[in-house]
């Protein structure tokens, strides 16, 4: 049912390296077919989206008026929620919102010894769009994580696109999109969706970033579409590293196991534990659990192809090998969490101790579950409220700066052989 390693057998880098292969971006039918949909977007605007979202989503739509969601709806969304359902999004919304407020960065200025004036301005990205899968399943969690920073940023329009198969649309969603402050929302789909905000069409807005998971179609799309339109990332599938000492309940890594492993079949779960007799209970607890799970054949195909319990050494050689996953999910599930957070390099959001399940930062703990998947912590950081803010460079040279500085300038310019840029600089000096 999953794989059993021990990162003492000879062939265990090889293992391990077959283990985390992934390749999910390259197809070439997926490639031909979103350029097409995209090159139709660019050329026939609203009458291709309407096109698309008819065939692909069995949209009952005669125009684009069919395919908007007024702000009226998602307030009614909203106060016609369960209680419970309520105050859960209520408190998410909160947590995620005062989290990402303290990342919020500020323009800055300084005087330099020539009374020069530098620093870097901060400004919010005017329009940006918001991609929220739909189809097997609903995910009001990725609009909050996704529109929540992007609205503590400043930015100042979020549009907001989904797919509705069949004109369905879930009231939770639409709920998450008023509590966020999402501007506009269309029923859009696909990679119909992600053309229409790269390049804008009769009724949908052009964007300057575009936001938020989706399927292959969607990826590649986004892909395609990239230096047209600033991206959050490529991401690949859903991904969980346990590293325990043994002592946990075994049908809490069990499950914990399963959290990501449900997403979907190329779903990755793993646990590193030096302590074979846990990793044993572990295996048991998962053939005692999977059958009762509603997505059991999702969890079995995932623990069977990508999946792996993995006994190590000890918890040092467990934490080297997460650094060379570089995974989406850490659990520390041990004692004394912080004595290892140190030694941790790469990964994209850490859970520590045995109470912090992944799950509670999928929805609710505050920082943003949008994360770099596919071993690309090891360059890349969780989607913030600094995605969604861009950097402008201040200069202002004062009269004694325009002299020590221009001929500094000058002087490397005329290294380069770039006469202009020299002249330039001479022009502003006093000598």
């Amino acid at each position: 049912m999953i794989n059993k390693l021990s990162s003492e057998q000879k062939d265990f880098q090889s293992q391990l390296r077959t283990l985390l292969s992934w390749e999910g971006m390259s197809y070439t039918t997926v490639v031909t077919t979103v350029n097409e949909i995209i090159e139709s977007v660019k050329s026939n605007g609203d009458s291709a989206l309407l096109d698309y979202s008819i065939k692909f989503d069995s949209l009952n739509a005669s125009s684009m008026k069919d395919l908007v969601i007024s702000p009226d709806t998602l307030t009614e969304a909203y106060e016609n929620l369960p209680n419970q359902e309520k105050n859960a999004i209520q408190i998410a919304a909160e947590r995620i919102r005062s989290y990402h407020q303290k990342q919020v960065q500020e323009t800055w200025t300084y005087e330099d010894e020539d009374g020069t004036l530098l620093g870097q301005k901060i400004t919010p990205i005017d329009r940006v769009g918001l991609y929220v899968p739909g189809g097997k399943a609903a995910y009001p969690s990725s609009v909050l994580m996704n529109a929540i920073p992007a609205k503590v940023a400043g930015v100042n329009e979020l549009v907001m696109v989904f797919p509705a198969p069949s004109g369905v649309t879930n009231n939770l969603v639409l709920a998450a999109a008023h509590i966020s402050g999402v501007d506009r929302v269309f029923t859009i789909g696909g990679a119909q969706a992600i053309a229409a905000l790269a390049y804008g069409t009769e009724s949908v807005p052009k964007v300057d970033k575009i936001v938020g998971p989706g399927n292959i179609y969607v990826a590649t799309a986004k892909r395609a579409v990239f230096g047209q339109v600033g991206i959050d990332m490529i991401a690949g599938p859903s991904e969980i590293l346990i590293i325990c000492d043994g002592k946990t309940n075994p049908d809490w890594i069990a499950m914990d196991l399963f959290s990501q492993a449900e997403h979907d079949e190329d779903a990755q779960s793993i646990l590193l534990c030096p302590d074979e007799k846990f990793i044993s209970q572990v295996e048991s607890s998962i053939i005692k659990l999977l059958p009762n799970m509603d997505r059991k054949k999702i969890i079995q195909a995932a623990l069977k192809g990508r999946g792996a319990l993995i006994k190590t050494k000890d918890i040092a050689d467990a934490i080297d090998i997460a650094n060379t996953i570089a995974p989406e999910h850490l659990e520390l599930s041990v004692d004394e969490p912080e004595r290892l957070l140190g030694s941790i390099k790469h990964a994209g959001a850490i859970f520590m101790g045995r109470n912090t399940c992944e799950s509670l930062g999928d929805y609710c703990a505050g920082p943003n579950h949008v994360l770099p998947t596919s071993g690309t912590a090891r360059f890349s950081s969780p989607l913030g409220v600094y995605d969604f803010q861009k950097k402008s460079s201040i200069i202002m040279v004062s009269d004694k700066g325009a002299t020590s500085l221009g001929n500094v300038a000058a002087t490397l310019a005329d290294g380069e052989g770039l006469q202009a840029h020299a002249e330039s600089a001479r022009y502003r000096t006093n000598n």
